[in-house]
């Protein structure tokens, strides 16, 4: 008997979200033959028999998140000749390691609240650390805790987050918790673009143009070591929206494409996207985002930097408003633009000058 545990996806990725199983216990597998679909992230991955054998137990069920190195399945009788294609490791079959407790939260103790009212919440199933307190000094009462349980049974069970919507959440807890974030907002007068002029084309070589006036918002900052590496090829972020989460496939080196070429990578993007088959390649390594929130609504944002990249540019709602041109007041069509960077990388002076030269682009006819 042998363990076929679940490989090491790249990317540091530790753990993936069993979708579905391709074989079932007692089936015969050849090596390379797909045995699971599993999600990482933001892609769905197939991940290969390692070799040939007799299924004798699949040790996970759909649904399930199983860590890099858990047991994936148990074969039975597996020859050694046949190794096939190795994508994880083979390993006698042996006990999962105990794992120490993990401690308390920081801060759990600074809960203020008596026996009584700690030993109520235990029962009802309230964590304290989501109750609003009322009580003096800031103290949680009782009363406190059942109007928690009240909100908490009126708004039904828990749902656990999955898939996009866990990476978005694990992504957004690590940007907070290690960025410094500012933003520069301005907007750019569009009045002169031809009719039918592609936004999303003009928002790219707004960012092309921001990064050579500017190259240093287009790096990768260090925050452990303190260093920044410049990248000279930008490798364009694009967030996407889905009724699923926040998708954030990569347009690769958008310096060096034209327009038409640009479109089509952008559609073959969104195909992607809708069929959930981006490769998990091409979720990773981008070098700056772009961000047009303004297709949904708004008109400026403080924007979440992922990192290592250091800025994010946001536009939002193109709308006709009141300018003077020409010493006249008058209407016109003017596009939101925020620049949210880390200040830890990045001054202000260096921000300010990649939003006027990105707003530069945008305010020419073509």
């Amino acid at each position: 008997m042998t363990v076929f545990v679940l490989p090491d996806l790249g990317e540091g990725l530790q753990e993936a979200e069993l979708v579905a199983w391709h074989v079932a216990e007692g089936d015969h597998v050849v090596a390379d033959q797909p045995l699971v679909s599993v999600e990482t992230e933001k892609a769905v991955v197939e991940v290969p028999s390692p070799q040939s054998g007799l299924i004798a137990r699949l040790c996970a069920q759909p649904g399930e998140r199983i860590k890099v190195g858990a047991a994936l399945v148990e074969f039975d009788e597996i020859p050694r000749a046949d190794t096939g294609t190795v994508v994880g490791e083979l390993a006698a079959a042996t006990p999962p390691p105990v794992r120490a407790a993990e401690a308390a939260p920081a801060g759990a103790a600074a809960v203020r609240a008596t026996p009584a009212v700690r030993a109520l919440a235990t029962r009802l199933g309230v964590d304290l650390k989501i109750v609003a307190a009322s009580g003096p000094g800031g103290a949680v009462t009782s009363a406190d805790v059942e109007r928690a349980a009240r909100t908490l049974t009126e708004a039904g069970p828990a749902e656990p987050l999955a898939g996009v919507r866990r990476a978005m959440a694990v992504n957004m807890t690590r940007s907070h918790a290690e960025i410094v974030p500012a933003t520069v907002s301005d907007e750019a007068d569009i009045e002169a673009w031809a009719p039918g002029s592609d936004t999303t084309i003009r928002l790219v070589r707004a960012v092309v143009a921001g990064c050579t006036a500017v190259p240093d918002l287009n790096a990768w900052y260090d925050g452990r070591n303190i260093e920044r590496r410049l990248i000279k090829q930008i490798d364009l972020g694009l967030a996407v929206d889905t009724g699923d989460g926040l998708f954030v496939p990569v347009l690769r080196n958008v310096g060096g494409r034209d327009a038409a070429d640009l479109r089509r990578g952008i559609e073959a993007m969104k195909r992607d996207v809708r069929a959930r088959s981006v490769p998990l390649a091409e979720l990773r390594g981008q070098t700056i985002t772009l961000s047009n929130f303004g297709m949904f609504g708004g008109r400026f944002a403080n924007l979440v930097i992922v990192p290592p990249q250091v800025a994010i540019l946001g536009a939002g709602r193109i709308a006709k408003r009141a300018v003077v041109a020409d010493g006249k007041l008058v209407a016109h069509r003017l596009l939101p633009l925020s620049l949210t960077f880390d200040h830890r990388a990045v001054t202000g002076g260096e921000a300010a000058r990649f939003l006027k030269a990105a707003i530069e682009e945008l305010e020419l006819p073509e």
